[in-house]
């Protein structure tokens, strides 16, 4: 997103934020009916076109959304949007990105609400890994045979009862309306949400062998230390790397394995 839409996103989200501190508001209803907002706008090119369109009074674009919501999803969900089309987007399809990251956080506050905002962005990491470790379960996933519908059916199948109901909405969303990203970016970027929701980054840890409670506690304490914030650990266990550990935090990678220094030699004596 370019300036403007960034400005807006966050003015949208501090208006979540003030409307979900009461905690009478029903979040996950607000999660849904978003999620809802967000398929009509990725369906209708023009509407979204509209309600982005400079030329138009931010008013004119919020009596347009109350007109079109309204008795269709709650007030809160009707004000929340009216509140963003009045703001300037660079694009149109920020807007529904947009609306769409509104969905995902406010299902977060659902999870955050019931303490349960660690489990979940746990689930979401261990999800994305036994995904891609299984290609059938993948290609089901993300293939055109099956309809968005019955992707959501099935991962409601698979996890129900296993993870908490947020992270099943949450992946079950994703699946039937991945809009244009693999499945693997979307659970990332779910997981990421979840770890700025706490304030804290993200480091996806891979070693050999899993690593004990102490030394956890110690690359934590380190990593913390060293970006001067709370590092949240998501760890990954793949023989390949045969000793040591890789960090990788955003795009930066720390790769202290085996592997990597076997690798490295390599190159060094056929250089």
């Amino acid at each position: 997103m370019n300036r403007a839409s960034r400005e807006a996103l966050a003015a949208a989200r501090e208006r979540l934020d003030a409307l979900t501190d009461n905690t009478a508001v029903d979040a996950a209803q607000l999660a849904e009916e978003l999620a809802a907002v967000t398929a009509l706008l990725d369906r209708e090119v023009s509407l979204r076109r509209l309600l982005t369109d400079p030329a138009q009074s931010g008013e004119a674009k919020a009596e347009l959304v109350q007109r079109l919501l309204g008795g269709q999803v709650s007030g809160e969900t009707v004000d929340l949007v009216a509140g963003m089309v009045r703001s300037r987007w660079s694009a149109s399809r920020d807007l529904v990105d947009a609306v769409e990251n509104l969905s995902d956080v406010a299902e977060l506050i659902v999870a955050e609400r019931a303490d349960a905002l660690d489990d979940v962005e746990d689930e979401l990491f261990r999800i994305a890994r036994i995904i891609g470790s299984t290609p059938e379960l993948r290609a089901v996933l993300t293939g055109g045979a099956t309809s968005g519908s019955a992707k959501a059916e099935l991962i409601t199948r698979l996890l129900g009862g296993r993870a908490h109901p947020v992270t099943v909405r949450l992946v079950a969303r994703l699946v039937a309306h991945p809009r244009g990203r693999s499945l693997e970016a979307g659970l990332d970027a779910l997981s990421k949400l979840a770890a700025e929701r706490r304030g804290r980054m993200v480091a996806v840890v891979t070693s050999a062998v899993p690593l004990s409670d102490q030394q956890k506690q110690r690359l934590g304490a380190a990593l913390a230390k060293l970006y001067g914030r709370q590092v949240h650990l998501n760890l990954d266990v793949d023989p390949e790397v045969l000793g040591g550990i890789s960090v990788r935090i955003g795009d930066e990678v720390i790769d202290g394995t085996v592997a990597s220094r076997l690798e490295e030699a390599t190159r060094r004596l056929t250089g």
